[in-house]
């Protein structure tokens, strides 16, 4: 008998910490890991692009995409808000920074080394590509999705053979890009192994140590947006039970853990929402590349939690006005990380610049949360998984579509 995906991604990944702790890292590890991810990116771009002006040429009029717009917008808003006001208020109650002494060797991070918009309004801006073609080979896909959300529009708006010879062929474009998908997914235990093999043999171990509370608080607030905050809002707006959903989703959210990408997991949330959970082509279409893109859940939670611990390890008390402020920076800058590893980290300079704590010793305390980011960063991109699926779902049932279960 054929295990199921997601009962072989678990047994992967525990061959895979077995193998780490026995051999430690091994080169051809890596030469895997690194072989299956480039397979990965290989077909995001263009599934998003077939996916998307499939899904909106196949909408129909503006009307019916205005109104699937503004639920996909309204749902991640409050998505991302839930996620920060949970981490914002244990992030008070722990005080994970409270009495830190800054370990010996702690190199800072230096923002201005890393990539980062030049200011919130830099989010909006690069919304628009100056160059799609360009947007796609710099794997710039903010850019990318809206170029194709204006292009699936136009194609729906096209009347007569013309209209109807676009839509076929996105169509199709989009059913082969699927079974190119499959292709790559048949691959997902090996590609899992190698990757779960790689991260632990190269995380240390002594850095835990310094910064466990930091590390529970996050953990902690991932866990109860995750197990409590998105399934009482799946039960409460579709009345079904939310252990359905995410045992259609195992697949996707084993393969968002060991890869911490949202973008890389893309084409298994795409095939678990469309074959297990049942929304249509239409929504999964649109909704999910903007959810794997600017919905992140986790990221927001993380970069919440990460600027009130520099603020209690540096001795800074924050006032509720200063806490508003990362709130709402929090947000949108959370929107603006890229669906890859470690983004959040990079968009944390951003919230910690908006509060003012853009200093030598709030940078150093950075480079000290990049030490123990990996796995906290694993759960994260599940989290973003998650409420992207949940979203999906529950915007397929608001407009009406029987859901698998």
């Amino acid at each position: 008998m054929k295990l199921e995906l997601h009962w072989q991604i678990l047994i992967a990944m525990a061959l895979g910490l077995l193998f780490a702790t026995t051999f430690g890292e091994v080169g051809w590890v890596a030469w895997v890991a690194d072989t299956f991810m480039r397979l990965l990116r290989m077909v995001i771009v263009p599934l998003i692009f077939t996916s998307i002006v499939h899904g909106v040429a196949g909408i129909g009029d503006g009307k019916a995409l205005g109104r699937l717009g503004v639920k996909t917008l309204l749902w991640y808003t409050l998505t991302s808000l839930m996620a920060i006001l949970v981490g914002l208020t244990l992030a008070n109650a722990i005080r994970p920074g409270a009495g830190l002494e800054m370990p010996e060797g702690v190199q800072a991070l230096q923002p201005e080394n890393l990539q980062m918009p030049d200011s919130l309004a830099g989010i909006v801006t690069r919304l628009i590509p100056s160059n799609p073609v360009e947007a796609a080979a710099t794997f710039d896909i903010l850019g990318l999705i809206f170029f194709s959300i204006c292009l699936g529009a136009a194609v729906g708006l096209t009347r007569g053979e013309p209209g109807d010879l676009l839509r076929r062929f996105f169509e199709a474009a989009f059913g082969v890009m699927m079974k190119l998908t499959r292709g790559v997914i048949r691959l997902l235990p090996i590609g899992v192994f190698a990757l779960l093999a790689r991260a632990v043999g190269q995380m240390g171990l002594d850095v835990f140590e310094q910064v466990g509370q930091y590390m529970l608080t996050i953990a902690l607030g991932l866990s109860v947006h995750w197990l409590v905050g998105l399934p009482l809002l799946f039960f409460l707006l579709t009345r079904k039970n939310p252990l359905h959903h995410y045992r259609a989703m195992g697949s996707a959210l084993a393969m968002a853990f060991s890869t911490s990408s949202s973008g890389a997991t893309l084409p298994m949330t795409i095939h678990c929402v469309r074959e297990n959970v049942g929304a249509s082509d239409k929504v999964t279409s649109f909704v999910l590349p903007m959810g794997a893109t600017i919905n992140m859940d986790g990221t927001a939670l993380f970069e919440c939690v990460g600027a009130l611990f520099i603020a209690q390890a540096l001795g800074f008390e924050l006032s509720l006005a200063t806490q508003g402020v990362i709130v709402l920076t929090a947000l949108l800058a959370s929107i603006g990380a890229a669906a890859i590893p470690s983004a959040g980290l990079v968009m944390i300079f951003i919230v910690l610049q908006a509060i003012g704590l853009n200093t030598p010793e709030a940078y150093a305390l950075a480079g000290l949360m990049l030490g123990v980011d990996r796995p906290l960063d694993m759960f994260r991109t599940m989290v973003n998984v998650t409420s992207d699926s949940v979203g999906a779902a529950v915007i397929a049932h608001s407009e009406g579509e029987p859901l698998n279960y």
